[in-house]
């Protein structure tokens, strides 16, 4: 998952990475990003990662959030800047360099670039919504508490109750099962 964002001019106040904001702070953040400034998610669901792998998957997610904010915005950016050390520029068909640029990748971005902050806490608070919905789907793997992360709990589900849609095939607990 992925997210893009274009500031408003009166973006919120406390953008910081997701990470280190409290669940409800975060909230309160997601809420007024969504309702002033401009914003996409884009998600690789769990097969394709597997089929593309999760480096490539990143960088598809990505460029189609950003592909997703100039369909939605009339002017684009001066540059896309994108936490990580690596663009999708080069390494994604999706990535469109003639109109995009390069894009400026920034080690610690989300903590660094209130746009990148944005972004990390729309990506993270949609993400967290879908684990919710997943949990109701499939209640045994404390996604409502875990959110996905490979906790005890988690891999503990997993070893009893399988994977799910839901789970890489790719990822190391799941792949490691199979060979059991």
């Amino acid at each position: 998952m992925a997210g893009a964002v274009v500031l408003c001019k009166n973006y919120p106040e406390g953008l910081d990475d997701s990470k280190k904001l409290t669940a409800k702070r975060r909230a309160v953040l997601d809420a007024q990003i969504r309702q002033t400034c401009v914003w996409a998610v884009a998600i690789v669901d769990p097969a394709e990662i597997d089929s593309i792998n999760i480096f490539a998957a990143t960088m598809l997610a990505m460029s189609q959030a950003v592909e997703r904010i100039v369909s939605m915005h009339p002017h684009l950016p001066d540059d896309v800047l994108i936490d990580g050390n690596m663009s999708p520029s080069g390494r994604c068909d999706v990535w469109n360099t003639d109109a995009w640029g390069q894009g400026t990748p920034i080690i610690g971005g989300d903590g660094l670039e209130p746009a990148i902050s944005a972004a990390s806490i729309v990506a993270k608070e949609w993400r967290d919504r879908m684990m919710q919905d997943a949990a109701s789907e499939y209640p045994h793997y404390g996604w409502e508490r875990n959110k996905g992360y490979g906790t005890k709990e988690h891999m503990a589900a997993l070893r009893k109750h399988g994977p799910t849609p839901h789970h890489r095939r790719s990822f190391a607990p799941v792949a490691q099962l199979s060979l059991l």
